[in-house]
């Protein structure tokens, strides 16, 4: 058509255009962002931080063997091995005031009572990992128990036990991946029932609090640590 002349305003004023949008999105980021839910308690931003990390407060020992209700075991020679709770048990405890262990000779089995933590004035016991004859026990964690807190898979170790039957027993228990898998369902079992509770036993940063079954639970967190250490259930 005579007389027509095409323009393209893109062409001309692209630039214009683009910080008119570019505009545009900085206010929406920034509507969002004012309108943003608040969130009244630090803990609970503590928290969800992490809910994604918690699984690093709990350490393993790498080459153990672990039982579910939370003892770990150590092979050290021919079929003796070394026994202890682990890293997550004694956290939900915390300190314990003193313990009690099977005499040397007696024999323990598999799944069933073989350790019994005094906490307050409550006893907390701890499932035998393996089935066999206690050889020795650890005197100076019986003199300082704290050593179970302060190094769980070192110092603080509590029986050494004659197993005959060893690759049978270490069948039964987990190791490597099989281990921290199963370590990561337990803290997603804790984080799920108890989501609501956390915020009280989270310190500053997000760390939780050693002994956190008793600020979770204070009047029945014994209930809650053997249910946690799968022996509520065992001994009934």
């Amino acid at each position: 058509m005579e007389g027509f002349e095409y323009v393209d305003i893109f062409a001309t004023k692209g630039i214009e255009y683009l910080v008119v949008i570019a505009f545009l999105f900085i206010l929406v980021f920034f509507w969002r962002w004012l309108n943003r839910p608040v969130v009244a308690d630090i803990k609970s931003r503590d928290l969800n931080k992490n809910k994604i990390s918690l699984i690093d407060w709990f350490y393993l020992a790498d080459n153990f063997y672990y039982h579910q209700g939370h003892s770990w075991v150590a092979p050290s020679r021919g079929d003796v091995v070394t026994i202890g709770i682990d890293d997550f048990a004694q956290k939900l405890l915390g300190k314990p005031s003193a313990l009690s262990l099977p005499k040397i000779g007696s024999m323990l089995k598999q799944g069933d009572k073989g350790i019994e933590l005094k906490i307050d004035s409550k006893s907390i016991d701890i499932l035998s990992p393996v089935e066999g004859e206690v050889l020795e026990i650890n005197e100076e964690v019986i003199n300082s128990p704290e050593l179970i807190n302060m190094d769980p898979y070192n110092k603080g170790w509590l029986l050494r036990v004659r197993v005959p039957q060893l690759r049978t027993n270490l069948r039964n228990l987990l190791s490597g991946n099989l281990a921290k898998a199963w370590m990561q369902n337990a803290v997603d079992k804790v984080s799920q029932k108890f989501s609501s509770d956390f915020g009280v036993v989270l310190q500053d940063g997000g760390v939780l609090i050693s002994g956190f079954a008793k600020e979770i639970s204070p009047e029945k967190w014994d209930q809650l640590a053997q249910e946690l250490l799968v022996t509520y259930n065992a001994l009934d």
